[in-house]
């Protein structure tokens, strides 16, 4: 049984990560500001009022948490805004980085004296965060903001591993949240693919950028 830290619990992706998490008999650490009910109802330790892009705030869980060692840290929370180039919006482009790339990193630097030899973190990026399969164009905030968490991934896993810590970088798919419109495939699904990818992640394998569904993906 693993003790499991996920932030961004409150809904989509992350309350699922908790729902299956805890159904498989891990104890479950749920992150988030604002708990839904859904949460709630799942009976999984709730650290709510956490803002990953203040230091006070994730320094405050880090006391909470106190010694707690954490098995697997999941770095979930983010946020999509749509910017296109005929109306950027810098304000927007610069809060999808706190909260996408540098959220993820100070949690992890936070909780670093949580995490131990054996300890898995996960970063959950996105494909349109690729530059090699970027097709489209578009999405300034979100894609620029996906890349620097991406490559902050590739650097924790050579910086962690000497410390016996394996990091993933991990593509949920075309998952249907409020974040897509509710298009694609269930979060279940998802889930389902995404903790196969965190049971089977290694030192050997850190710092892979991985679709859910085990397909090594273009940076």
């Amino acid at each position: 049984m693993a003790t499991v830290l996920v932030t961004g619990a409150n809904r989509g992706i992350g309350l699922e990560y908790c729902r299956q998490l805890r159904s498989r008999g891990d104890t479950v650490i749920a992150v988030c500001r604002s708990p839904s009910e859904e949460l709630q109802q799942l009976g999984v330790r709730i650290e709510a009022d956490v803002d990953i892009t203040s230091d006070e705030s994730v320094g405050s869980l880090a006391k909470r948490l106190g010694g707690t060692p954490l098995d697997i840290l999941i770095n979930n929370a983010g946020i999509l805004e749509r910017v296109t180039l005929d109306d950027l919006d810098f304000d927007s482009i610069r809060q999808q980085f706190e909260v996408n790339a540098l959220g993820a990193l100070r949690v992890i630097h936070c909780l670093l004296p949580n995490l131990r030899e054996g300890s898995k973190v996960v970063l959950m990026t996105s494909r349109m965060g690729s530059i090699g399969d970027n097709t489209s164009g578009s999405s300034y905030g979100y894609r620029m903001s996906k890349v620097a968490m991406s490559m902050a991934g590739k650097s924790l896993s050579h910086d962690l591993k000497s410390r016996g810590i394996a990091v993933g970088v991990l593509h949920p798919g075309l998952v249907s949240t409020r974040m897509t419109g509710f298009s694609g495939i269930s979060t279940e699904e998802s889930v389902q693919n995404l903790l196969q990818r965190i049971d089977a992640l290694n030192l050997e394998n850190s710092g892979t950028f991985w679709h859910a569904k085990g397909e090594i993906l273009p940076w």
